[in-house]
C-alpha cells in the first residue's frame, strides 16, 4: 500500500513485519537469472503530489559496469498510464522495457537487457 519503513513516512509503523524496503540478490552465473521475493508495492506519492504507479527500484552493479545502473520495474496488471516517470520515456514503446508481466500465481517475469534492441531503460540519477 505504498508504505515504507522510513522515518519520514508517517505510516512507517504500519509496514508489514520484517519488511525492510531493501534487498540484495545475485544472479545465477550460468543463466543470468535472478529472483526477488517481496511484497508487491502500492502507489506512492511523487513530486508535487503526483502519484507514482507501484514499482520496484533496482540498482544493478556488475564486473565490467563502471557505474551502477538504476532502473525501475512496474507491473503490467497495474494502472501505469499516469506515472510521471514512465510518461517521460520517449519513444513510448521503450516503456515496455520497465514492465514485468504476470507469470503465475503472484509471480512476475521481468527481463533486463544491458544492450541491443530490447535494452532496458536506465535512469540518469
Amino acid at each position: 500500500e505504498g508504505r515504507h519503513p522510513h522515518p519520514d513516512d508517517p505510516r512507517a509503523g504500519e509496514v508489514a513485519a520484517g519488511f525492510t524496503g531493501f534487498g540484495r540478490v545475485a544472479t545465477d552465473l550460468e543463466t543470468g537469472t535472478f529472483r526477488i521475493e517481496t511484497i508487491k508495492p502500492g502507489r506512492v506519492p511523487g513530486r508535487h503530489g503526483h502519484p507514482q504507479a507501484p514499482h520496484l527500484s533496482l540498482w544493478l552493479v556488475a564486473r565490467g559496469i563502471n557505474i551502477g545502473l538504476h532502473t525501475r520495474v512496474y507491473f503490467q496488471d497495474e494502472d501505469n498510464a499516469a506515472d510521471p516517470l514512465l510518461s517521460m520515456i520517449d519513444p513510448p514503446h521503450r516503456r515496455d522495457t520497465l514492465v514485468a508481466r504476470p507469470d503465475g500465481d503472484g509471480l512476475y517475469r521481468h527481463d533486463i537487457h544491458l544492450q541491443g534492441e530490447s535494452e532496458t531503460v536506465f535512469l540518469d540519477v
